[in-house]
């Protein structure tokens, strides 16, 4: 079974098992967080869409490492002007595995 969330302002599809990369959340290595915010759950013909949630859907999971992200490198650039902007960043995420999924 699978299932679609929402955290952070982005969806994400996650089956038991499964290890996530969500954007940062206030959690310690090791705590449980809980995801209200379901879209779909189901598997093959049994497939339940919310409109816009699912109704007493909940996503379990354990939180396993906090960290950044590789460096993106942000460039501007105007040729024979002598202009030249360089800039780097790195994103914080935590990373979940998902434990239970469960529909009402």
């Amino acid at each position: 079974m699978y299932a679609v969330f929402r955290s952070g302002g982005k969806q994400y599809r996650a089956s038991q098992g499964a290890r996530l990369r969500l954007e940062r959340l206030d959690a310690g290595v090791g705590d449980t967080v809980e995801f209200d915010e379901v879209l779909l759950v189901g598997e093959g013909a049994e497939i339940k869409i919310g409109s816009p949630l699912v109704e007493g859907g909940k996503i379990e999971g354990t939180v396993t490492s906090q960290g950044r992200h590789k460096k993106i490198d942000v460039i501007k650039f105007k040729r024979r002007k002598n202009y030249k902007r360089q800039r780097g960043h790195r994103q914080y995420f935590t990373e979940v595995e998902i434990t239970s999924i469960t529909s009402a």
